[in-house]
């Protein structure tokens, strides 16, 4: 939908939507090569900077410790030890830090409220038709446009079930910490088994001792265990593996047909899981003492996949997709903690760059790193380096990836990450990856991340062609969109 010709406009040099992690990445990026004299427009359809942190539920932790999640190498303000979970507050209050220590460096005009409703280029300049929710129509015309909807994370509704005599709830829809459910001391049943049930039960448990918590975790997930990944305290200067190791270690065993014999032995190497079932990973991280706390706590696990909630014959039943039931107390809560990350929705495919340029999307259907921070920096630099299209970086399509292969996923997208930094390492200046306060391995002393270091510069050529092969291995096996922008495959709408 066009904005009226009359209706009021705005300019500026960059305009950015979207006021999430990667969204404000992509601006600190962009305050290194813009000064005072610039403006970038920064525009979020929320009511203030956060993106998915505005919205999930009210006891949400970090599930890495909190100084490697910011924008850039801004440092947090917080004063708590490193290896502290920041909560829902200490996020939002942070990213308005950031925000306000970019504005030091570049005038960022905020237009919160806002939904973009559409963006065209024409003549060199990028045209965005904005409206509020009163109903303001505004026009912003950039030289460059930034869309930073990364993984579009959405509330959780209750899920809808057929009895009458029980409760439905989500996250996001109630406090489970107040109110009646606090009151109550009917039991609760958590169903999905990834971070967010993960961070419920233990709420929950933490909050609740004795009360009868369950889970239904489908086919199970495990967690990078957080102790062998990110040691706290002194521990740093001798336990725990740099993510660098990881990754390079998964880089020689994965060859893109392989992921069974990847995943076994990356579950048992590092992971972490309730039951010995666990196959699910989707590149979460959780402590054995948040593990031992929750498995204490549960009353029940079903390895199950949840289809209803039905009364009937006297009794309430939860059935499930295998066929089988378990009956339930009347006045039982249900909760939907099922996936929140956006990989089963319609979303349309979208390049990560324009053929003009012009126009940078980070999203999950052209991913080219593993996380959308990571993504809204590099891509932001390469956007102001003028190097984001000379770059043969790899898209793959994090959509059809999951369809096609759950259990090769994290491993495609370590493959991606090896191949696509090496790229960038080569095409720009050393301070954009020292000022990555991003990288997870800056957990540890220097000392324990100086061989990672090294073996990345002396081999990351090398690998990154090994990791090219094992790419296009993938595109050619689940016929994924895997493949740089200018590949006839990679460009063409599937």
């Amino acid at each position: 939908m066009s904005a009226p010709l009359s209706s009021p406009v705005e300019t500026c040099d960059v305009c950015i939507v979207g006021a999430g992690i990667a969204g404000l990445n992509a601006l600190f990026a962009a305050s290194r090569y813009l000064s005072r004299d610039h403006k970038v427009i920064l525009i979020d359809r929320r009511a203030r900077a956060g993106g998915m942190w505005v919205d999930v539920y009210s006891y949400v932790r970090l599930h890495q410790p909190h100084p490697m999640f910011t924008a850039g190498n801004i440092k947090w303000t917080l004063g708590k030890d490193r290896a502290h979970l920041a909560t829902k507050s200490e996020v939002l209050d942070h990213f308005q830090h950031c925000l306000d220590v970019i504005r030091e460096r570049v005038q960022v005009d905020e237009y919160f409220g806002w939904n973009v409703e559409s963006e065209e280029e024409a003549n060199g300049t990028v045209r965005v038709a904005c409206r509020a929710a009163d109903g303001q129509v505004l026009v912003v015309e950039a030289k460059r446009l930034i869309k930073a909807s990364g993984l579009a994370v959405t509330p959780n509704e209750p899920l809808a079930i057929s009895s009458k005599r029980v409760h439905s709830v989500s996250p996001d829809s109630c406090d489970f910490r107040a109110g009646d459910i606090r009151d109550s001391d009917a039991p609760m049943w958590i169903i999905g088994g990834g971070k967010t049930a993960m961070d419920t039960a233990h709420a929950l448990i933490t909050a609740y001792p004795g009360r009868e918590v369950n889970l239904v975790a489908g086919r199970g997930t495990f967690f990078a265990s957080r102790d062998n990944l990110l040691p706290s305290g002194s521990r740093r200067w001798w336990k725990g593996t740099p993510l660098a190791t990881v990754a390079a270690e998964m880089g020689r065993r994965f060859d893109g047909t392989n992921e069974s014999e990847v995943h076994a032995w990356y579950r048992a190497t590092y992971g972490t899981f309730l039951t010995p079932q666990a196959d699910n990973f989707v590149l979460g991280v959780l402590s054995e003492a948040e593990n031992r706390t929750i498995s204490a706590g549960l009353n029940d696990v079903v390895m199950d996949y949840f289809e209803d909630v039905v009364d009937r014959n006297g009794t309430t039943e939860v059935m499930f997709r295998s066929g089988s039931t378990k009956t339930i107390q009347p006045g039982s809560w249900v909760v939907n903690c099922t996936g929140y990350v956006g990989l089963t929705g319609d979303y349309p495919y979208e390049p990560y760059v324009s053929p003009s340029g012009a126009v940078v999307s980070i999203n999950m259907r052209s991913a080219m790193l593993h996380l959308p921070a990571f993504a809204g920096y590099f891509l932001g630099h390469l956007l102001f380096l003028d190097k984001i299209k000379e770059i043969p970086l790899y898209e793959v399509d994090w959509q059809q990836l999951r369809h096609k292969s759950a259990m090769a996923f994290p491993y495609v997208l370590f493959a991606l990450v090896q191949h696509n930094l090496s790229l960038i390492y080569d095409s720009v200046p050393r301070r954009v990856f020292n000022e990555n306060g991003l990288d997870f391995d800056r957990w540890y002393p220097l000392p324990r991340r100086l061989p990672g270091l090294m073996r990345f510069t002396l081999t990351h050529r090398r690998e990154r062609e090994r990791q090219r092969r094992v790419l296009d291995t993938v595109r050619e096996r689940f016929d994924i969109r895997c493949g740089p922008l200018s590949d006839e495959y990679a460009t063409g709408l599937l």
